[in-house]
């Protein structure tokens, strides 16, 4: 069965501009760099053959002596792409869609392997062609002639170079505000300024945040939490968190003007194990709550004290689903294991965000959004239907064509976790939180079900 899956992406460019790099199958090394090479055996067009090689030494050897060409099956003018790659057994089809939306593009990419080695393939090729979809696209915005726009922010992004840092980075370039990552270790790959930063002492990297317009600050720095719960962990996790905001606090100190936005980072973990509590912005916080989760999260929202920022954002995020995050590929992969049964008793609360509606929250935050104004203070960026874990995974044994799996019970999940280096209370706690904040002051979900979310976000 062909199995495909779809990034889009708005760009603030006329399709005819875009048209210019994405209708020249040459330039696909370009923007993306999974392709070292490509050449076309005639002028583009339907019909047209040609051979790429995907990057690695190993791809590049066996795919260029033993592939046969590709074909342009469709060439639409300003409008439409696709590539038809004959592999072993099966197709690999690549198309890309321009449709003109809202002052400029939206930018709709394809994926599809077919044949009895589909699976296969995507595996082999199409993880590697779909790695950090969103940076291509910037790329391919930018190579385009998108610049900043005249009333752009200078949006520095502390821990820009992780999953969400990455897609974020790119939606705000391709949407033409002007990014900047603050990074412990220079990433060349990304298309954006960088300033090395060690995330506790402040330091030449407090130059990105003097600009001669407005300045936005995000900070997603932090150290992942899919660690086991020790001393040493949970002090890690804190400081990571703790000691780079204090230095980016103590940094917009030393400017001569406020910040103009600022989103700062929290969770909705910060409850911990609510239990039945339906979570908001105004719920209390536990006391004592968990060490690795409210011991974490609470000292991270009170360094935050003192900024200097006129509009400011706390944001307690709930699980983001994104295909390219961890959280949602250990959920697939046990899914697809046939370990996709309920956690413990399955009633533990499982609260959620599409990575869109994750994406929209943040630009509503930086003032971008016209129709939403959201008012300094604690955000919670989670849809208004949190469900319960038994829930959750049988809608991905749905999603995923997966029949029924047997329950996890609790002690099974504390050795595997174990065994996997992670915390346990991933998956036997939970919380019901959902924004009144959000739902006050005019925004609207695009993902508001599970099922929503899933069948957007899955191959299908």
């Amino acid at each position: 069965m062909p199995r495909t899956t779809t990034y889009t992406q708005w760009i603030a460019l006329e399709p005819r501009q875009l048209w210019t790099v994405l209708g020249d199958p040459t330039r696909w090394p370009q923007w993306n760099p999974a392709v070292s090479a490509l050449t076309l055996h005639a002028a583009p067009a339907a019909g047209t053959t040609g051979d790429y090689l995907p990057r690695g030494r190993v791809n590049e050897a066996v795919h260029g002596r033993l592939a046969k060409p590709f074909v342009v099956s469709t060439f639409v003018l300003d409008r439409e792409l696709t590539i038809e790659q004959p592999e072993p057994a099966g197709t690999m089809r690549m198309r890309w869609v321009l449709t003109p939306r809202d002052g400029g593009t939206l930018l709709t990419q394809q994926l599809t392997f077919t044949g009895p080695s589909g699976k296969l393939m995507r595996k082999v090729v199409g993880n590697l062609l779909e790695t950090d979809t969103h940076t291509c696209f910037a790329r391919l915005a930018q190579l385009a002639g998108l610049k900043p726009a005249a009333d752009a922010q200078t949006v520095v992004i502390a821990g820009g170079t992780g999953a969400l840092g990455r897609t974020l980075a790119a939606d705000l370039t391709c949407r033409g505000q002007r990014v900047v990552i603050l990074t412990r270790r220079t990433v060349p790959e990304l298309p954006y300024p960088q300033y090395e930063w060690d995330g506790r002492t402040v330091g030449a990297w407090a130059d990105a945040l003097r600009n001669p317009g407005r300045t936005a600050v995000i900070n997603l720095a932090g150290k992942l939490v899919d660690c086991r719960p020790t001393a040493r962990n949970v002090a890690e996790l804190r400081r990571s968190r703790v000691d780079s905001t204090r230095a980016l606090v103590e940094a917009s100190k030393t400017l001569d003007r406020p910040i103009e936005h600022w989103i700062q980072a929290s969770t909705t973990a910060i409850w911990a194990d609510a239990g039945e509590i339906r979570c908001t912005e105004g719920t209390p916080l536990p006391d004592p709550g968990l060490p690795q989760m409210t011991g974490v999260a609470q000292p991270w929202e009170e360094a935050f004290d003192g900024a200097n920022a006129t509009h400011w954002t706390i944001l307690r995020t709930s699980i983001v689903l994104d295909p390219d995050a961890p959280a949602m590929k250990r959920l697939v992969a046990l899914t697809k294991a046939g370990l996709g049964g309920s956690v413990g008793n399955g009633r533990q609360w499982f609260s959620w965000i599409h990575l869109e509606d994750w994406l929209a929250i943040v630009r509503a935050g930086l003032g971008l959004d016209p129709r939403v104004a959201l008012p300094n203070g604690v955000l919670v960026a989670a849809t208004d239907f949190p469900v319960r874990n038994k829930e959750l995974m049988a809608t991905l044994r749905r999603q995923l064509r997966r029949p029924w799996s047997p329950p996890t019970p609790a002690p099974a999940l504390t050795v595997g976790a174990v065994l996997l280096r992670t915390d346990p209370a991933l998956g036997l706690t939970g919380r019901h939180a959902t924004s009144e904040v959000l739902r006050h002051n005019g925004f609207r979900f695009r993902y508001p079900t599970l099922d929503e979310a899933l069948s957007n976000l899955l191959p299908r």
